[in-house]
């Protein structure tokens, strides 16, 4: 499938990389290994030796440099190799590919893409754990499916009728009612009005029926951003469905952050994190909520992994969209888009 690469992608949970602990990953098909140097400098750096091809995550950290631990070339932070044991010369092209590399809102975001273009102003502004306003809690699932199936999971919440009808206690309204979708630079916006909706079955206290109101940006690469918080019945209707203030909000104002990275053909890394906002909520309820997201969760993995696999044992597959794809069509229409233009900026350059 198609992906941008001129993209921040998460690579990790901060709170995973350990200082001194290289730690191997991959992100569009490239082995990438991540370490924290002893001074807390993050790298990113292609994970394969340029003797051998030995993984470089099996390797040492020594002061900002990382040794093989096959053969005991040296690399530095921009993968070039600065010490071959018993050999005084180092080739000119004895180094291994160096990727820009951030570390914010509690992710570790890799640019996969021409690192001159490498803006760290188009990082998604997602809420990390140093956010004082949201008491989060984190998670994350590999599928054995493509990524963009899994965005395109998120782009339509009308599933959540039905693949989430035990855990969010969602009702047949997500399916009926349709949102507004409203374009974006790097991607779209969907927010929607349900009234006189119950809220989740296994929250405690939320039965009450609500006007509830929910927001989310979907970005490029793949990491949506979701708010949304509940009012009194009729808020709606005297809003003209337009969005409210949410610090109006009667309850239930929370955050998630979730990001999808596609690791190689047929396998996607999901990271999330939700919580609610302090004025709504304390750990406890941040406990709670993280318990039904699990559940969820696992309900989205083994629906889209059995998709997955009627699309593998499909000698066609075609999809018939319906009203409710807007936004799966005009986030797909822009990832199709950065990538043709990558594509030719490639061809160009090549000329």
């Amino acid at each position: 499938m198609t992906y941008v690469r001129n993209a921040w992608y998460v690579a990790s949970w901060t709170q995973d990389l350990e200082p001194e602990k290289p730690v191997a990953t991959s992100i569009l098909g490239e082995p990438i290994v991540l370490l924290r140097t002893a001074t807390g400098r993050i790298v990113a750096l292609e994970d394969r030796c340029v003797h051998r091809l030995a993984p470089l995550s099996l390797g040492r950290c020594e002061g900002e440099n990382l040794r093989c631990l096959y053969h005991g070339l040296l690399f530095d932070p921009a993968g070039r190799v600065v010490e071959i044991p018993g050999q005084d010369m180092i080739p000119a092209q004895a180094r291994v590919r160096s990727y820009p590399v951030e570390d914010r809102h509690s992710w570790i975001w890799v640019w996969m893409g021409d690192p001159a273009r490498a803006d760290p102003a188009l990082i998604p502004p997602a809420v990390g754990f140093d956010d004082p306003h949201y008491i989060l809690g984190r998670g994350q699932l590999d599928y054995a499916a493509e990524a963009r199936l899994i965005n395109d999971n998120l782009l339509d919440f009308s599933h959540l009728s039905y693949v989430h009808a035990n855990s969010f206690g969602a009702t047949e309204d997500w399916a009926k009612n349709r949102p507004q979708v409203i374009p974006l630079d790097r991607g779209v916006r969907v927010q929607r009005w349900l009234t006189a909706q119950p809220g989740m079955k296994s929250r405690p206290g939320a039965d009450e029926p609500r006007d509830r109101f929910s927001t989310y940006d979907f970005l490029i690469p793949g990491v949506l951003l979701m708010t949304g918080g509940s009012f009194p019945i009729g808020t709606a209707d005297a809003l003209g469905h337009a969005p409210p203030d949410l610090a109006q909000a009667e309850s239930g104002v929370t955050f998630t952050s979730q990001a999808v990275t596609p690791m190689a053909d047929g396998k996607a890394r999901y990271f999330f994190s939700w919580g609610p906002h302090r004025d709504h909520g304390d750990a406890a309820l941040r406990d709670i909520l993280m318990t039904i997201a699990d559940q969820a969760f696992a309900e989205d993995r083994t629906i889209i992994e059995a998709q997955q696999r009627v699309i593998d044992g499909t000698a066609d597959p075609r999809i018939m969209p319906t009203t409710a794809d807007k936004a799966v069509i005009l986030f797909s229409r822009l990832v199709d888009k950065l990538a043709r233009a990558e594509s030719g900026e490639g061809e160009r350059t090549a000329a």
